[in-house]
């Protein structure tokens, strides 16, 4: 006597495999993209008035805009 199989009900999957990511692998990734953002578009407003650390931001901006044209 052979044993009944259970199927699940639902659209067929190719991997069998269900991955589902947690809020911050999408949050984490989005909000480091908008910090650099800001501070390639304005280092001196990003870096809270340091002016070492303005100095690297805008060296870094110069960098990047050198490299991109």
């Amino acid at each position: 006597m052979s044993a009944p199989t259970h199927t699940r009900p639902g659209p067929a999957t190719t991997g069998g495999v269900d991955i589902r990511l947690p809020w911050w692998a999408l949050a984490l990734p989005t909000l480091a993209f908008i910090v650099l953002l800001a501070l390639i578009l304005d280092p001196a407003d990003a870096s809270g008035g340091d002016p070492a650390l303005s100095h690297l931001l805008e060296r870094v901006q110069q960098s990047v805009t050198h490299h991109a044209s």
